[in-house]
């Protein structure tokens, strides 16, 4: 008995290995993206990683089928989404990687974009994953391209020092 049940956790073991040795390296890069981190350092993307890899190893035994990667995206993009609105509101912006193109995005747009344009998942499972309806789905991807395609321009140094310049010269009343 004693040596099925360690074949078993063996097997286990060795099915779990060749599914992070396929995954994780377009997991990482999902979880980055979420995350808007620079590729080479990305701390908090791998813990996201990590806690999503630990969750579906968790459940290894009782997947019966279950594709383990659908398990761990949907399971990592539940967990994203849970910090994100915890750490930032729910209209709130991160500010990881000032440089990032994605630091423009609220949490919110880059998890749909991640799903539906890098993870390719569809509308309907993104928004039935989500718990939002798929025209707030829809919407929430098209502005998020939009703000990639056409990022806000950056404030002018020179406006922003004739500014202050203009504070500290006004007389008080």
């Amino acid at each position: 008995m004693r040596a099925r049940q360690a074949s078993r956790g063996a097997r286990r073991g060795r099915e779990f290995e060749a599914f992070v040795a396929g995954a994780a390296g377009r997991l990482l890069h999902t979880a980055t993206l979420l995350t808007a981190e620079a590729p080479d350092a990305n701390p908090r993307a791998r813990r996201l990683l990590t806690r999503a890899l630990a969750h579906t190893y968790a459940a290894w035994g009782r997947l019966r089928g279950e594709d383990p990667y659908d398990r761990t995206r949907a399971y990592l993009a539940l967990r994203f989404a849970h910090r994100a609105r915890h750490r930032y509101g729910a209209r709130g912006r991160a500010g990881p990687a000032p440089g990032s193109t994605l630091a423009h995005l609220t949490p919110r747009e880059r998890l749909v974009l991640a799903l539906r344009l890098y993870e390719g998942v569809a509308e309907e499972q993104t928004a039935a994953l989500l718990g939002l309806p798929a025209d707030r789905v829809r919407t929430l991807c098209d502005r998020a391209t939009a703000t990639l395609l056409h990022p806000p321009r950056p404030r002018a140094p020179e406006a922003a020092g004739a500014e202050a310049a203009g504070a500290m010269t006004r007389r008080p009343r």
